[in-house]
């Protein structure tokens, strides 16, 4: 017998707005993800900048509203300089983050280029393990100032007439973290953090700052690092980082398809934190989130520890991603749009080759990985206002993980549009879930399609030469009478159900 779960969503019982800047992405100066992913001179497909327009198209197609620059880890040692100007003049470097040669061949305004191309703004980074305040107003005043000054002239001397008015600038990566060059206490980055803002506020003072939160939920001194943090930045900045990637080393699916219950609490805890910091402070202003890392990262780490140092662009963090993989990349997305009120921004790490939806053979082809579809369902149809799902739904537990629900799902209101978008994915390995989403309020429904990604092996992946192993299909059998959806949702599946509304 089938497992049964139903959802009631209210057009006015919404979580929040959905930013679209939800669904950006992340390309480091990290293995293949800029030389021989977005950028390959000499590659069939590259344009005049030897950037490659089948990746550019794979881009697009996701519509990615903006992609987060140069790290990362990377970061921490970046001299922004070194990226500018004739590239013969460049300087290589060892990159000591991921221990390979920079050679500065593909820079920021390089960067910036292939972000106006591919439809996207740019999230970039300034280095607070190195370097510090000074070198961040530098790089404010190089990007969006627009004359009259020594570096925004040298902007217009590289070909640069006109400002880039970036306007989203992370102040660092992971500060917290014993890996980081220049890693530092809650105090000692708080304070770093702090003088930075207040210097880039004062070249621009239209931007939007992204203090560093914790590495990821399990670092021992979270969550009192965001508390320490925010007493220093909070009336800097607008949004806290958070990050964290997912794995299934054990091969328990179960468990690993649990894991966004876990997510769930860590935006909970730093919610609950920003608010803490937020009545400590009297204010009222609201602290946004911004989850510009996450994704599932794991199958790439025995190779990985192979390899050897000093080389260009290797291979990295190359993860091929499962049918699996995909169901909790869907399971994340919805946790990420049931926060839609205070998580403004997002960021799946990374956008192509490096544990990305996107890869690349040098010379030869680009192709979606699993992960690609839920991805793209989310991007393109998760536009409006999320809506509070209420849900009844059979629970299992885990080793470690209790009262997992079979069903996550969350609908989304695109009043403009006049559409609802139910996201749902049965957790269950082994049988269908009858499912049965109301939607009193919206008037009478009709169904626009039912889009499904499901594979009999859980462990089954996309390749070079056979791309289309696991890809969605339109034959959902979800109907509509009246106000009410019902549809079986098939074992391990993630379900797009979209419907028109009066």
């Amino acid at each position: 017998m089938a497992l049964k779960a139903s959802v009631i969503v209210d057009k006015d019982f919404v979580v929040g707005e959905v930013d679209k800047r939800i669904y950006g992405s992340f390309i480091e100066h990290l293995g293949r993800a800029v030389y021989n992913g977005i950028y390959e001179p000499g590659h069939g497909t590259a344009d005049e900048q030897g950037l490659r327009g089948d990746v550019m198209g794979l881009v697009k197609e996701l519509q990615v509203p903006i992609v987060r620059y140069p790290g990362g880890n990377f970061v921490s040692g970046y001299n922004w300089e070194d990226s500018v100007g004739p590239v013969a003049q460049r300087k290589r470097r060892l990159e000591l983050a991921w221990r390979t040669i920079e050679t500065n061949e593909f820079g920021f305004n390089e960067f910036v280029d292939w972000a106006r191309k591919a439809n996207t703004d740019v999230m970039m980074a300034v280095n607070l393990g190195t370097r510090g305040a000074d070198a961040a107003r530098n790089i404010v005043e190089y990007s969006n100032h627009p004359s009259g000054t020594y570096w925004s002239d040298l902007r217009r001397q590289h070909g640069y007439e006109q400002p880039h008015n970036i306007k989203v600038w992370c102040l660092g990566n992971e500060m917290d973290g014993p890996w980081q060059i220049g890693a530092k206490t809650a105090e000692e980055y708080g304070r770093a953090a702090v003088e930075a803002a207040k210097v880039m506020k004062w070249v621009d003072p239209t931007l939007e700052l992204v203090a560093c939160g914790s590495s990821n939920l399990n670092m021992a001194t979270f969550p009192d690092w965001e508390a320490t943090v925010l007493d220093h930045t909070y009336n800097h900045v607008e949004y806290l980082s958070m990050h964290q990637y997912y794995g299934n080393s054990d091969d328990d699916t179960r468990t690993f398809l649990a894991r966004s219950v876990e997510m769930d609490d860590f935006i909970r805890t730093l919610v609950a934190t920003c608010d803490f910091v937020k009545a400590k402070k009297r204010s009222k202003k609201t602290m946004y989130l911004s989850f510009d890392e996450w994704n599932v990262w794991y199958h790439s780490h025995a190779a990985d520890a192979k390899r050897e140092p000093w080389s260009i662009a290797p291979p990295q963090l190359e993860d091929v991603y499962t049918h699996e993989d995909a169901l909790l990349v869907g399971c994340m997305l919805i946790t990420l749009l049931k926060h839609a009120d205070r998580i403004k921004m997002a960021c799946l790490a990374q956008l192509v080759n490096v544990i990305a939806p996107i890869m690349t053979s040098n010379g030869g082809g680009a192709w979606r990985q699993t992960i690609f579809y839920p991805f793209l369902h989310a991007s393109v149809y998760g536009r409006g206002k999320a809506l509070v799902p209420l849900i009844q739904s059979p629970k299992y537990d885990t080793k470690t993980i209790t009262d997992v629900p079979y069903l996550e799902s969350i609908a989304v209101y695109n009043e403009e549009a006049g559409e609802v978008t139910v996201f749902a994915v049965n957790r269950s390995l082994e049988e269908s879930l009858a499912l049965e989403v109301d939607l009193r309020s919206f008037g009478k429904c009709r169904l626009i399609e039912h889009l499904v990604l499901q594979h009999e092996d859980l462990k089954a992946v996309n390749t070079e030469n056979n791309p289309d192993n696991v890809k969605p299909h339109a034959n959902g059998n979800a109907t509509v009478d009246g106000l009410k959806i019902s549809a079986q949702l098939a074992k391990a599946s993630w379900n797009v159900i979209r419907v028109k509304v009066s």
